[in-house]
């Protein structure tokens, strides 16, 4: 099994952010990605909607016979990962908000959060804010709109300009020095979210973290790959493959798939 794929899923493009990081990080894992950008965005659906969405990548991924699942969409983790590790064997990996980090190193005390619906009331991500943010004021916000502008390539379109300037004004406005990126499709609009913020408000996202946790947890279960070679990287989409192939630009190959 140790040099079988790495299997990762997301609700369309956003996840590639945390592959690049997994890539990186373990260059010689072979990694299986699955854009579900038909299903796109998971945020508004609800959460028996969501496990079943995660079931199905899940299942799909583990047929092509990978040693374990990424789920990298911050929704999908919120509502569906627990559900999966009580009903699969191999090891998941999730992805939540940095609220830890931000919490703690805060100036301001006020530090902001764009993240999906589904992701913001989820009960995990409560309890998170509970655990960690005890003092600190956040500013939730969901980023209603962005994730099918990002899914259709419309990053620099005047469309999103205007949602952006609506859902950070608040922010600036409550004096945030940390705004966390609670979705993995945002870090794809990092420099437009610069061009907007001051310099002194810092951006977080998950990615190093997810990378580093899923080292760690290959280790643990004596999955780490024994090969040194590159690692082979498949992209599977199920909505139009050239906006997968855009953000990968032309280092990867995407396959149109359809589940």
């Amino acid at each position: 099994m140790s040099n079988s794929p790495i299997g990762i899923f997301d609700s369309g493009v956003g996840g590639t952010s945390i592959w690049r990081e997994i890539h990186k990080r373990l260059p010689s894992e072979h990694t299986i990605y699955l854009a579900d950008s038909k299903n796109a965005p998971y945020g508004p659906k609800g959460k028996e909607k969501i496990i079943d969405l995660s079931v199905k990548n899940t299942e799909l991924l583990l047929k092509k016979g990978c040693k374990m699942i990424v789920v990298a969409c911050n929704t999908a983790t919120t509502n569906a990962i627990r559900h999966l590790r009580k009903n699969y064997d191999v090891p998941f990996i999730g992805i939540e908000p940095a609220i830890k980090p931000a919490a703690l190193q805060t100036k301001s005390g006020t530090i902001g959060i764009l993240a999906t619906k589904g992701t913001l009331s989820s009960e995990l991500f409560h309890k998170t804010s509970d655990l960690y943010a005890n003092g600190v004021q956040i500013i939730e916000q969901v980023g209603e709109g962005l994730v099918p502008l990002i899914e259709n390539g419309k990053i620099e379109s005047p469309e999103m300009e205007k949602l952006l300037k609506l859902y950070l004004t608040p922010m600036l406005h409550a004096n945030i020095d940390y705004l966390v990126l609670g979705c993995s499709h945002y870090p794809y609009l990092i420099p437009k979210l610069q061009s907007f913020l001051p310099k002194h408000v810092k951006i977080i996202d998950s990615g190093i973290a997810v990378a580093r946790q899923t080292e760690a947890i290959l280790a643990k279960h004596d999955l780490s790959t024994q090969e040194e070679t590159r690692g082979n990287c498949i992209f599977y989409s199920n909505g139009n493959p050239e906006i997968l192939q855009h953000i990968l630009k032309h280092d990867f190959s995407v396959e149109a798939l359809d589940f």
